[in-house]
């Protein structure tokens, strides 16, 4: 492990972050109005009205010609064929850029389908890439599922580290019912205390800092990662970070069994070395025998009885998948998983396209295929408690269809 103590006079390392689709677009907002000032925003879409209410440091509209600025209309084969007609103003985006984070919520048409293209244009530039992607709400039925499982799946192959947060798990983030609007903002803590914390101890002077080349080793080529966002307050606030942060109840996955871990602390100047080391040794146990542990801290005077810890963890031999929120064990532990055990993936093409309506991503022929309109997307039937009763439901008052509307505008956005 090396431990650089003090800046030296090399250039900062340049991490970008871009968000892909209406999800992407989103999450790429709140991390901006955020404060981060060390990393570049980049906004991807083939929505150019979605385009303009974008705080992304730079916008780009892909594939104008094929989807005559209207978006991929729910169509994730639109959106690679998107990407693949912008590849050259994607790539002069990416130049720079020494490690890129592609955030996007699965189960649409940009985001699932712009995605892996977007990967792929940055691993040939030899960029360090890291996806943070979000897999639907089980409400939102079996053909979104299997558009974003497929969509991850060639996502998966063009990274160097996934990172994947299923929304069905934003029900376990608070013992009391929270708004919509404040479980996704979680999903999105997620990517930006992340981000954030990597970007600071990489790049900030005067810290103990991590070294580029380290977090490159962890992370490049690493395949399906878990990465977790901590918060600890009082006595005990370093351990419990560490703790949130590791059994992260929005991640699928555990650190059990990882060969390399990064563990950034940020920190106020008191804080002791007991309480790293007992932090750094609650990691470890779960870890491989032969874990390289890499860790760093920043001081924040901001933070005067409060610790926040971001664990990333790769390299793992047997990837541990924590069980569904339905799943969870009579005694609260989340279970795990091999990966032969998670729910069978459609193998074959034909398969996959007669399931999702004809979604068949990249072996498509720009050539030929013509795009079609955009999916009409209609309401939700909802069916009440009097109609399953029998009984004749009331009308809705103008306040309930108000916030239906809002609600439904935020799942139009996210693809």
């Amino acid at each position: 492990m090396f431990i650089e103590l003090d800046s030296n006079n090399s250039a900062p390392v340049m991490i970008k972050v871009l968000g892909i689709g209406g999800g992407g677009n989103n999450a790429v907002n709140r991390m901006a109005s955020s404060g981060i000032t060390s990393v570049e925003f980049i906004a991807i879409n083939t929505d150019n009205q979605d385009l303009k209410s974008s705080r992304a440091t730079q916008k780009i509209q892909i594939g104008a010609k094929l989807t005559k600025t209207q978006g991929a209309g729910a169509r994730p084969e639109i959106g690679a064929r998107a990407a693949e007609e912008s590849r050259d103003e994607i790539a002069a985006a990416l130049k720079g850029a020494d490690m890129v984070f592609i955030t996007a919520g699965m189960g649409g048409g940009t985001g699932t389908g712009a995605s892996p293209i977007v990967a792929e244009v940055a691993k040939e530039m030899g960029i360090l890439t890291v996806g943070i992607v979000t897999k639907p709400f089980l409400f939102e039925g079996k053909r979104r599922m299997s558009v974003a499982e497929q969509g991850i799946t060639e996502l998966r192959e063009r990274v160097d580290s996934l990172i994947v947060i299923p929304n069905e798990r934003l029900k376990l983030v608070s013992s009391t019912p929270i708004t919509l609007l404040n479980a996704f903002e979680r999903a999105d803590d997620v990517l930006r205390l992340g981000v954030a914390s990597l970007s600071d101890l990489i790049n900030v002077p005067g810290y103990i800092n991590l070294d580029f080349a380290d977090v490159s080793a962890v992370m490049r080529g690493a395949g399906y990662a878990h990465m977790g966002v901590g918060i600890g307050v009082g006595r005990e606030k370093t351990s419990e970070a560490v703790l949130e942060a590791i059994n992260s109840p929005l991640i699928e996955t555990t650190i059990s069994g990882a060969r390399g871990v990064i563990i950034s602390f940020s920190a106020p100047t008191d804080i002791g070395l007991d309480e790293v080391d007992e932090a750094v040794s609650m990691v470890t146990a779960q870890a491989h025998p032969d874990v390289n542990i890499i860790w760093g801290v920043s001081f924040d005077e901001n933070l005067h009885d409060e610790v926040h810890v971001t664990v990333i963890a790769t390299g793992f031999e047997n990837l541990t998948v924590a069980g569904d929120p339905e799943t969870k064990s009579a005694s609260g532990q989340k279970p795990s998983v091999k990966p032969e055990d998670k729910p069978a993936e459609m193998k074959s093409e034909a398969a996959f396209a007669a399931g999702t309506g004809g979604f068949k991503p990249f072996s498509f022929n720009p050539s030929t295929a013509a795009p079609g309109p955009a999916a009409k997307l209609d309401p939700p039937k909802i069916e009440t408690s009097q109609a399953k009763r029998g009984e004749e439901a009331l009308p809705m008052a103008d306040d309930d269809i108000n916030s239906l509307d809002k609600v439904l505008e935020i799942f139009k956005r996210r693809g």
